[in-house]
């Protein structure tokens, strides 16, 4: 079976961990390519490559070198140049500039170094910064400040790419695996920052729209300060399927609370968890599943998401339509 995901940072090393030991899948991470902060941003402005960190997070995600990943996300913390970037990022970095900027072709000889299960796809090679415009019209520029969250109240009223050089085109590559897959799981992650950008790419969303593939929207745990305040699971959902123009198959939501005590870490962030609210006429494509990792954050458990993402693909490929047996 063939899947591939829509995403970007901690969402999709998620799903993807969850995913990459599910038996007779063939496995395709589609990854957005707005990233501005911290390691990325700083190798993007210095060296006006693609933005490595959600790439990377996916190749890590994705292989079985416990070594080679630990070594990958290793920081540096002394020399002032290096200090703050991780080995992985600047490693794609120079792959790409060996190839002579060829980043997919870095991406892929990563790939191959790290025995990846599946492939890693930029969702465009075209330089662009996502804009941000709120309600009252003011815009807000790059994903890093979007992402951090804003002094203001007001709420996003629509994102868009900016290309660097008067061009941005879909990365080929991606199109054919939206028209060839059978499962595409969009999600968990940034609405706006993580999810959103890869279908503002032209090309995404009417492939997304045409496709035969049955499509999963993973809900987040938590609303983002910044960006889904006071979102809940319906007003989520209306967001992505306004930007594929079509109803998603399959909505996996998070049933459970997390503890107080990291709730109360949250509620100092901004953030709550977000409310399900889905009509009861979508209940026969919705998996309502207790999802949550233990810890200190409210995050998605990899071994119970790949229990769940296992017995839907596999309701899926033994009968073609989703029986709802999930609790």
């Amino acid at each position: 079976m063939r899947i591939v995901t829509i995403g970007g940072g901690t969402g999709q090393f998620t799903l993807l961990s969850a995913l990459k030991n599910i038996i007779d899948i063939e496995l395709t991470a589609i990854v957005s390519m707005v990233d501005s902060g911290g390691s990325t941003g700083r190798l993007r402005d210095e060296y006006g490559i693609l933005p490595p960190g959600d790439i990377l997070k996916c190749l890590i995600a994705l292989s079985p070198l416990e070594d080679a990943r630990q070594i990958l996300q290793s920081r540096f913390e002394e020399q002032e140049k290096l200090k703050g970037h991780n080995a992985g990022n600047l490693l794609l970095t120079f792959l790409t500039q060996y190839l002579s900027n060829d980043f997919p072709g870095a991406i892929k000889a990563l790939g191959e170094i790290l025995k990846i299960k599946g492939r890693v796809l930029p969702a465009t090679t075209d330089k662009a910064t996502l804009v941000a415009e709120l309600e009252s019209g003011k815009l807000v520029f790059s994903e890093s400040v979007i992402d951090v969250g804003r002094d203001s109240q007001e709420k996003i009223k629509k994102t868009f790419l900016v290309p660097h050089n008067g061009r941005l085109e879909v990365y080929p590559p991606v199109i054919e695996a939206i028209e060839n897959a059978d499962f595409i799981f969009i999600g968990p992650g940034d609405l706006y920052t993580s999810i959103i950008p890869n279908l503002l790419v032209a090309g995404v969303s009417e492939a997304l729209r045409k496709t035969t593939a049955k499509i999963a929207y993973i809900l987040n745990i938590m609303t983002k300060f910044g960006e889904t305040d006071g979102f809940t699971a319906a007003k989520f959902l209306s967001e992505l399927e306004k930007h594929i123009d079509r109803r998603v198959d399959f909505i996996v939501a998070n049933s459970s609370v997390p503890e107080a005590d990291v709730l109360d870490k949250y509620v100092r962030e901004k953030s709550a968890p977000v409310g399900f609210d889905i009509q009861l006429d979508d209940q026969n494509r919705v998996i309502f599943e207790d999802l949550i990792c233990e810890g200190d954050l409210a995050r998605h458990d990899i071994s119970k998401l790949e229990r769940v993402l296992a017995e839907l693909l596999e309701n899926h490929e033994r009968s073609g339509q989703f029986r709802n047996s999930f609790g």
